[in-house]
């Protein structure tokens, strides 16, 4: 298990605040042997939560060319046709992966492709499943061309929690299934544009997995 180099800061400032709160519950509490085992306790089940919200695990990615893979870990809340309206401007097929805390934060390249598209939107802090969330919040969209010129999009959104949206892509730049090209801090979601006609491979409520569960495949 490997951890995920956007949390090394938060990692290292949980540490050092533990070291310093278990410092001081040593000297004002050093009669109250009890009152400093509960605030240790504390301590290090914060170190644990921050550990886990920035694990990294290996992951072999099944390669294959017609796959729309998740980009993230979650659970799948949209599945429907609509209007896209800042990239293609015309109608879609929405898949919505929701990320919570617990989840894995990476977020991974769908399919073998060019990036055509990036920008950054400042926003709102909307919860994830507000509908408003994918326009309003704070996101990022990323566009990827198919070999075959078919292309998607994925946006990044933030949540209530989510105060940190990451991308690594460039425009023009290759990459291939299960490439990380960004990670959100402590969850919230990714939608996913497919051409109208494309085969979902997914249901609602299902639990999906970033480079390994095939949202959809190309027809």
């Amino acid at each position: 298990m490997r951890i995920h180099r956007e949390g090394i800061p938060t990692i290292f400032i949980t540490l050092m605040l533990s070291l310093l709160i278990n410092g001081i519950s040593g000297f004002w509490l050093d009669k109250v042997p009890f009152a400093q085992l509960i605030v240790l306790s504390l301590s290090i089940f914060a170190l644990i939560t921050v550990l886990q919200f920035f694990r990294n695990p290996n992951r072999k990615i099944a390669f294959n060319d017609n796959d729309i893979l998740s980009p993230a870990d979650g659970k799948v809340v949209v599945i429907e046709e609509v209007e896209e309206s800042e990239y293609f401007k015309d109608k879609r097929i929405q898949i919505s992966v929701f990320m919570s805390p617990v989840n894995v934060h990476v977020n991974r390249a769908p399919i073998k492709g060019i990036v055509k598209y990036v920008k950054y939107h400042a926003g709102l802090y909307l919860v994830a499943w507000h509908p408003k969330s994918s326009t309003d919040n704070e996101r990022t969209t990323i566009v990827m061309e198919h070999s075959s010129g078919k292309q998607i999009l994925m946006r990044q959104i933030a949540g209530a929690l989510a105060r940190r949206i990451v991308y690594y892509c460039k425009l023009e730049e290759a990459l291939n299934q299960g490439d990380e090209f960004g990670f959100i801090k402590f969850g919230s979601r990714v939608d996913v544009f497919l051409p109208l006609g494309t085969k979902v491979n997914v249901k609602l409520n299902d639990t999906v997995k970033g480079g390994k569960t095939s949202l959809a495949s190309f027809t």
